[in-house]
């Protein structure tokens, strides 16, 4: 909005305004909610890639509907319709197409309208349009965006069990002109016919509901009741709510997860609160934060296939203080059964010196064709371990369990295209549109292998001078294997090689950039690692071309560097009790 916009909107005492592109709040000095500015990226990336996905949820159900519609008219062509029964059942069809329980819609319908004959009728695909649950939404900033930027959203339910945050959100609603005063035109137009399907009549494009979360994701479980996408930014982590998430969600739909707990996920400090929370052990090594989304992914990929229920991840990110996941959700009980191996879970061995990690799955699948079908079966076997001795091979020292996590892939690069270029053609509507585009880059272009390495950690365990990144990644592409950067972290490097093969190109390293011996003590880990010797010849550090991709060549923000002095998750809005206390005190 405009700053004339802004001068335009009464500020009350005891109030501040806060605009965030199109959408304004007012801001009680009592702290009566909670609101972190530094977290406009998050919010701008969720309104970008909700309104990506939602494009794409309607291509795929106008695709089906035209299909449908090619089936009907093939059977018309037929003679099908000759009847009066078989008009009966083809309109029975029809209007089954036009409204189904998942749909559940106004505007949605396919419009008719009759040719010159009169005995024909043309079948208009309207829109799908969608419904969202923020379950802990504080000061309705975040559903006030949605309901204002994203076209397709039909409404969005904002939940929160304070009664001072929901009091927040009712004032910021109304001063945004989304309350049950000023509905949504979409629906305020539509047929009296379409309008009777509406569940909730007149009471705007974000509705507030004040009560438990948990609660409320599971009054929305049946079928008919489900929602398309489920958000989760809690303050701390979403553990609590990610079961009744997983089951409120239609089949396709989207779930939208923040964890802003990293001393819990991203360190052992804590390890019997991360298993606790997420069902898995963190790890302590240089990679630790994308070991936190794999954690958090493991998490919603069980508590899905509870319910026969699948997980995809699209994006996932970890972004300064937190994560950040969007993941679709299907129904295919023969997929769940493909998550322990070939999608997959699986537990990591973790060197505690040179932070090499040996992975073990746990399942395995075989198939087997049938000689007189040539069908393929799939068996679902047990895996054999462990994969490694007791000690670490590369340096001898002790091997720690984490684990189990999620060993697929973070990302769906056709999804993360799909967001680039909506954010190419709207940069004007984000204000941190530098730092999204250079963060997806990167994330479009990162392999879909477990754990990055920055090769100065590397140099540190060799006692060695640090060779360019561009040169450990050429030697790396010379020697033939695949080399990417990570979001996760500056400097980073992901490769399908094994720690090993790394190590052998830094032993290649030091042979002409010598380590002094005097300097390295006699029980330090360099010497282990400096004992053995090379597997293969010389590595090859002369520049790859590959080693500079085409996105590195133009001036993008990749990392993010600190936005403002002490940023960090906040301090959480208190209850008010102790306010209410004092002043009944007085």
């Amino acid at each position: 909005m405009s700053d004339a916009g802004c001068s335009s909107i009464t500020v009350p005492e005891g109030f501040t305004l806060h605009t965030e592109n199109t959408s304004h709040i007012l801001i009680s000095s009592k702290e009566e909610a909670f609101l972190n500015p530094v977290q406009e990226f998050n919010r701008d990336l969720s309104v970008a890639c909700i309104r990506v996905w939602s494009e794409e949820l309607n291509r795929e159900k106008e695709t089906k509907w035209k299909q449908a519609q090619e089936r009907r008219a093939k059977r018309e062509a037929g003679g099908e319709a000759k009847t009066g029964q078989a008009k009966e059942q083809k309109k029975a069809k029809s209007e089954h197409l036009s409204i189904g329980p998942e749909d559940d819609l106004p505007g949605e319908t396919p419009a008719t309208e009759s040719t010159s004959e009169g005995s024909k009728r043309e079948a208009v695909y309207r829109p799908h349009k969608f419904v969202l649950l923020e379950a802990l939404s504080a000061t309705g900033l975040r559903s006030i965006r949605y309901a204002k930027e994203i076209p397709l959203v039909r409404f969005v339910i904002a939940n929160d069990l304070s009664a001072s945050a929901t009091a927040a959100m009712k004032r910021n609603v109304e001063l945004n002109g989304l309350g049950p005063s000023s509905p949504d035109p979409a629906v305020s137009t539509s047929s009296s016919a379409a309008s009777e399907h509406q569940p909730f009549p007149d009471r705007g494009k974000v509705r507030i509901n004040e009560g438990d979360a948990c609660a409320l994701m599971y009054n929305h479980r049946t079928e008919k009741t489900r929602v398309d996408v489920v958000d989760l930014d809690p303050y701390g982590t979403a553990a609590p709510f990610i079961d009744g998430a997983v089951q409120c969600v239609n089949d396709g739909g989207l779930l939208c997860v923040t964890c802003t707990d990293l001393s819990v996920l991203a360190t052992t400090n804590y390890h019997e609160k991360c298993f606790s929370n997420y069902g898995g052990i963190p790890l302590k090594a240089e990679y630790c934060h994308e070991a936190a989304l794999r954690l958090v992914l493991n998490t919603l990929s069980t508590s899905a296939g509870r319910y026969g229920r699948y997980i995809e991840p699209l994006l996932c990110l970890s972004i300064d203080f937190y994560v950040r996941l969007f993941v679709r959700v299907h129904s295919a009980p023969i997929e769940v059964k493909k998550t322990a191996r070939q999608v997959g879970l699986s537990m990591y061995y973790i060197c505690q010196g040179c932070q090499s990690f040996y992975e073990q799955p746990l399942g395995r699948i075989v198939e087997k064709a049938n000689e007189r079908t040539g069908n393929v079966n799939l068996q679902f076997k047990t895996q054999a371990g462990p994969p490694v001795p007791q000690k670490c091979t590369e340096c001898g020292s002790a091997l720690h369990v984490a684990g189990p996590m999620w060993s697929g892939p973070l990302h769906n690069n056709s999804f993360i295209s799909k967001v680039l270029g909506h954010l190419e053609s709207n940069q004007d509507r984000y204000s941190t549109a530098v730092r999204m585009k250079g963060m997806l880059t990167v994330a479009n272009e990162e392999l879909h292998v477990p754990f990055y390495f920055t090769p100065s950690r590397i140099a540190g365990f060799f006692h060695s001078v640090c060779p360019p990144l561009d040169d450990v990644a050429s030697a790396l592409l010379n020697a033939g294997h695949i080399v990417s950067r990570s979001h996760a972290l500056p400097g980073s490097l992901k490769t399908g090689a094994t720690r090993q093969d790394v190590h052998d190109i830094f032993r290649s390293w030091v042979k002409t950039h010598p380590v002094r011996m005097d300097k390295v003590s006699e029980t330090a880990l360099a010497r282990q690692l400096l004992a053995k010797e090379a597997r293969q010849v010389p590595a090859n550090f002369t520049r790859h071309p590959r080693s500079v991709t085409q996105a590195s060549k133009v001036k993008l923000v990749r990392y993010q560097q600190n936005p403002t002095p002490n940023w960090g998750p906040g301090t959480k809005a208190g209850s008010g009790t102790k306010r209410k206390r004092e002043e009944e005190n007085e």
